[in-house]
């Protein structure tokens, strides 16, 4: 059966994961033989609360995907007009992606509209259930937001949990992160550091991602200056990239205290898809030192370009990080944190855990995750 599909969410021109995973989505579905558009916001933050430098991205919009910018998430209005347009079109599937409840209202009034035609399924693909960053009327737009959709699939267990607090007979569907791979391949290693200027002799530690407090880059630091005091950094380096989404100026004052100027190379830019590649092909592992988590976006970057990981037992991290098989899952503070890296060169564990990354992540496929998609929607032919 074909099926007729609107994909709602971030898209081109906005950058970032989110929007990779609903244009991917809709090619999916498209390449299942399925019929799938892509609708995007005209306003998707107001820049007052965009804590980044851009929502935007440079470049050609993708050609293989219809997408079309006609959603305002601060205009009631344009939401009652989005919601009565998609109900005329009548797709069977409408798919959101759902990581903050600033979308609830939009979201939420959006799919009341579309699904009174009797036809369309509203189904979500949902990051967080509540977010890492807590206000008090969370729980209240969430609920609006969640008694909106016919079903969900959730990516963690973690979030799983979260949901069938809010859930009234849904389906809920746990179908993991898929891999990002419109990133493309691994570059050679000496490649990868001609194109970013580093030197091939040293090795290298990789941060990753939007910087957020929750994700411990805080402790990551104090971690290598632990490790940095014990004589076990000869040789090596951190890089952090991304752009910071909370204030600079406490983990610059920290690398100066714990002087770790020589240490650390901050990219504090966001990183381009076309770069991406270098930074992970010039990794040794991956660290994900978060305080908290539902699950990680940059676990699936990873996976694709085979590069081990050392991650933090919080939320779903477990869950995608093998522990002992494709990294380390350590306890969230400074001492395991550092105990894990020293570990994985000590024991020499990167081949092992490179070896056993091509089986692990055959789990994170876009086919699976549409077809969780139909799944919790409960289409009836």
């Amino acid at each position: 059966m074909s099926l007729k599909v609107i994909v709602l969410g971030p898209a081109y021109p906005y950058r970032g994961g989110l929007a990779t995973i609903m244009e991917m989505l809709a090619r999916t579905f498209n390449r299942r033989g399925d019929s799938a558009e892509v609708m995007t916001f005209t306003v998707q933050y107001p820049s007052l609360l965009f804590p980044g430098k851009s929502q935007f991205r440079s470049g050609e919009a993708p050609a293989d995907i219809q997408i079309t910018r006609c959603v305002s998430t601060v205009n009631p209005l344009n939401w009652s007009k989005v919601g009565r347009m998609i109900r005329r079109e009548a797709p069977d599937l409408l798919v959101f992606k759902y990581w903050t409840p600033f979308m609830a209202p939009c979201f939420g009034r959006i799919a009341r509209l579309a699904r009174r035609n009797g036809r369309t399924r509203t189904v979500c693909q949902i990051d967080n259930v509540i977010p890492h960053e807590h206000h008090f009327f969370d729980k209240m737009l969430t609920r609006y937001f969640v008694d909106s959709m016919d079903g969900f699939v959730y990516m963690s267990h973690e979030v799983g949990r979260d949901l069938a607090q809010f859930t009234t007979g849904q389906k809920s569907v746990y179908s993991p992160h898929p891999l990002f791979e419109n990133l493309g391949a691994r570059l050679e290693r000496d490649e990868a550091c001609r194109r970013m200027g580093l030197n091939p002799e040293v090795r290298y530690m990789l941060f990753f991602g939007l910087i957020r407090d929750y994700k411990g880059l805080d402790m990551l630091l104090e971690a290598w200056s632990k490790l940095k005091t014990e004589g076990k950094t000869e040789g090596r380096r951190l890089i952090v990239a991304g752009e910071f989404y909370t204030d600079k100026k406490p983990y610059t004052e920290l690398i100066d205290r714990l002087g770790l100027a020589d240490d650390v190379i901050l990219h504090d830019w966001f990183v381009p898809d076309d770069e991406v590649p270098a930074y992970f092909s010039i990794a040794d592992a991956l660290v994900l030192p978060y305080r908290t988590a539902t699950q990680s976006g940059v676990t699936q970057i990873a996976y694709n370009f085979d590069v081990p990981m050392i991650a933090t037992n919080v939320g779903g991290l477990g869950e995608i990080v093998l522990d002992g098989q494709t990294g380390i899952v350590c306890s969230p503070d400074v001492e395991g944190i550092a105990g894990a890296i020293d570990q994985f060169y000590t024991q020499n564990l990167g081949e092992k855990f490179t070896a056993n990354m091509p089986e692990a992540k055959k789990r994170f496929s876009w086919e699976s995750a549409v077809e969780a998609l139909v799944e919790c929607a409960e289409i009836k032919k």
